[in-house]
């Protein structure tokens, strides 16, 4: 298959091969390295955010996100081959975090936390970073594939948030938790990038209570598997 790059004109404007004194050793993008490795990670990982943002994935090129980040361009050809790479490593970076979901005490005051997280990256003009990445999913399967990787892990973190309503009561028996998690994001991805409605600062509690009703009803709640059953001798 072609690099996303290829098929949306950043692949053949590749330099010759000029050879950067100081990029003789490469880092692959998710091998973590100090010193000079690192910094030139941060540089055009900030870069390419900043581009995204400003221009969409049209406006992305490996030359530009060179030149904002003030390296040689043969170095991001070598380390990230193209905008596809690029992507990917700014998506894979997001989850080199200590990031973990608040305790507040009770499943809907945990939903609703976490909800006010989603409301903030996704709220305003959707000119944002988070906004700008889900939409370069769509042309990019770097990207595409990065995404997917964000989002099994935040979801794998936000488990903690129905095993501790578990332990407290909230929930009855064994729970299906991305189904609960997703029924209490899914209302802000659809009003806010979806629908484009106006921003509700109301929206996260309000789907963060609906979303904890239905888990304390039994909706979320895993079936038991099926007792076999012995035929009549």
């Amino acid at each position: 298959m072609a690099h996303a790059s290829e098929e949306f004109g950043h692949g053949d404007d590749r330099p010759p091969v000029d050879r950067d004194p100081a990029d003789q050793d490469p880092a692959p993008p998710r091998r973590r390295t100090g010193g000079r490795s690192a910094r030139v990670r941060a540089q055009v990982l900030a870069a390419t955010g900043d581009l995204l943002v400003e221009g969409g994935y049209d406006g992305l090129a490996v030359d530009a996100v060179a030149e904002r980040a003030g390296v040689h361009r043969t170095t991001v050809y070598r380390r990230w081959r193209d905008v596809g790479g690029l992507l990917a490593d700014l998506l894979d970076a997001a989850s080199d975090d200590a990031w973990s979901p608040p305790d507040t005490g009770s499943l809907e005051g945990d939903l609703a936390a976490l909800n006010r997280e989603v409301y903030e990256a996704l709220a305003g003009d959707g000119t944002g970073l988070t906004t700008a990445l889900i939409a370069a999913g769509f042309r990019s399967a770097e990207a595409a594939g990065a995404l997917s990787r964000f989002w099994e892990d935040r979801y794998a973190r936000c488990a903690e948030v129905v095993t501790r309503a578990t332990a407290r009561g909230e929930l009855p028996g064994p729970v299906d938790t991305r189904a609960l998690l997703v029924a209490a994001t899914a209302p802000l991805y659809h009003e806010l990038l979806l629908l484009r409605a106006a921003p509700d600062p109301a929206l996260p509690g309000r789907a963060a209570a609906g979303a904890a009703a239905a888990g304390r009803a039994g909706v979320f709640g895993v079936p038991a598997p099926p007792t076999a059953v012995t035929p009549p001798r």
